[in-house]
């Protein structure tokens, strides 16, 4: 049986898939790219904000046409998607064979050889079970020296905009024996870069130990041999300690790099958010990162026309941003979401001006963004190679200041050879806004 999976949304439903693909290949289905070839589809799906919601159903109703052919014998989907809207899909999706939510992933061979045998199955766990997936080897689908490490699941931030807690759970953390199995057993197979995710990465620890444990954590992994690059996405601001900063800036394998997503920088905005932060609180903790890390790259992600925002809260984050001069910046427009608070609350922001405000923010990253970069040009810096473009003769990768996929790149050029994986130290000799040029100085391999 030949087997095609479609991982969609972020890079902790891609965890997931990376399991199941593991539980899939241990059963013996082979998996293919082809969607032509497919005797079964799984799509993992998302619905985080309307885009991706609208990402999922398209890509089921698409795939669901491969059912006319006959070649196709079975549709499984996975995820937030189908955790959110179960019953429709019952009433609705007669094309789909078996539904999992967020916490069945780890029953899909189970719901597979069911479909298959013509029974429409649908196996959904209380969303707060948390499946112990350590002895799973995963197939990792981000290239053999990187890997995503989901050191836990859920939220209880509550955020007014946010439906995450509604089908991921509460938080819970992931033992902490099992994360260094985990990253020892991927180390083995070669990666040598670690993306620590979860819905809020700062919180490690608190609902198991009674105290975060993130710094603990960096530590051991640390020590695991093969692993050089650890780095920390979604750390919430007002969860960012001392000791983590301390954590950051002494232990050599940790990136000098954070994610921290702030959302917004005007008091007013961030309470209707129910974020926990204030302006200043904001301004105190990039101080103190800057501080302990001169060095650091910053990233975040902002909501442009949250219901209420007027044009002077706007004029407030612009204001806050060129203050700030982050590193790296997103900017999504505030995606009303059934079934949360902020759906409800008034004055909402035509989506016309949402856009405009985004726009007029990016406008300015762009031109801080450029700033950094430039500032780069003549600094030597080490470089994860990730590839090899032909037509240009220059190679690609990454330094500590970009997380894969949201981040921007580096273009090498070498004289020599460089396997994708292999770290070199490369002068920049050019920068765009968002992309470095670089030279080769000195390559070393690593085992």
């Amino acid at each position: 049986m030949k087997l095609l999976f479609i991982s969609l949304g972020c890079d902790k439903n891609l965890v997931d898939s990376e399991v199941m693909l593991g539980l899939l290949s241990e059963r013996g289905y082979e998996i293919t790219n082809d969607e032509q070839d497919a005797d079964v589809i799984v799509i993992n799906t998302c619905c985080f904000i309307n885009d991706a919601k609208t990402e999922s159903i398209e890509t089921i109703l698409e795939m669901s046409e491969l059912k006319k052919t006959g070649k196709l014998k079975a549709l499984i989907v996975a995820g937030c998607l189908a955790e959110r809207y179960k019953d429709e899909f019952r009433k609705e999706m007669s094309e789909v064979d078996a539904i999992l939510g967020t916490t069945s992933f780890d029953k899909i061979v189970e719901a597979v050889d069911e479909a298959l045998g013509g029974h429409n199955e649908e196996i959904f766990e209380s969303i707060d079970h948390l499946p112990d997936t350590s002895k799973v080897e995963r197939v990792v689908t981000t290239g053999s020296y990187m890997a995503y490490l989901k050191i836990a699941e859920g939220c209880d931030k509550h955020c007014t905009y946010c439906i995450i807690p509604s089908v991921r759970g509460k938080f819970r953390s992931v033992p902490m024996e099992k994360l260094v199995q985990e990253a020892t057993n991927l180390a083995k197979r070669g990666v040598k870069e670690l993306v620590l995710v979860a819905q809020e990465t700062t919180l490690y620890g608190k609902d198991l130990y009674g105290e975060k444990k993130l710094p603990e954590l960096l530590h051991k992994l640390a020590e695991i041999e093969g692993i050089e690059w650890i780095r920390l996405l979604y750390c919430y601001p007002e969860e960012i300690t001392d000791e983590l900063i301390e954590t950051m800036a002494t232990e050599p394998k940790v990136c000098h790099y954070i994610d921290m997503p702030i959302q917004h920088s005007q008091d007013t905005i961030l309470k209707r958010m129910g974020r926990r932060t204030s302006t200043e609180q904001l301004k105190e903790v990039v101080q103190k990162l800057r501080t302990a890390m001169p060095d650091i790259a910053i990233r975040t992600t902002l909501i442009s026309g949250f219901p209420g925002e007027t044009l002077e809260d706007h004029e407030g984050m612009l204001a806050f941003v060129d203050e700030m001069e982050f590193d790296r910046l997103g900017v999504f427009t505030y995606s009303k979401e059934e079934d949360t608070p902020a759906a409800n609350f008034e004055n909402q922001v035509p989506e016309e001006e949402k856009e405009r405000r985004r726009d007029e923010i990016m406008t300015l990253q762009q031109e801080i963004s450029y700033e950094c970069d430039q500032d780069m040009i003549g600094k030597q810096v080490k470089v994860l190679i990730e590839g090899y473009l032909y037509e240009d003769d220059i190679y690609v990768g990454r330094t500590y200041k970009d997380a894969p996929k949201v981040d921007g790149c580096i273009f090498v050029k070498s004289e020599e050879e460089i396997i994708s994986g292999d770290f070199v130290d490369v002068t920049i000799t050019g920068a765009s806004e968002y992309d470095l040029i670089g030279e080769v100085i000195y390559r070393e391999l690593t085992e």
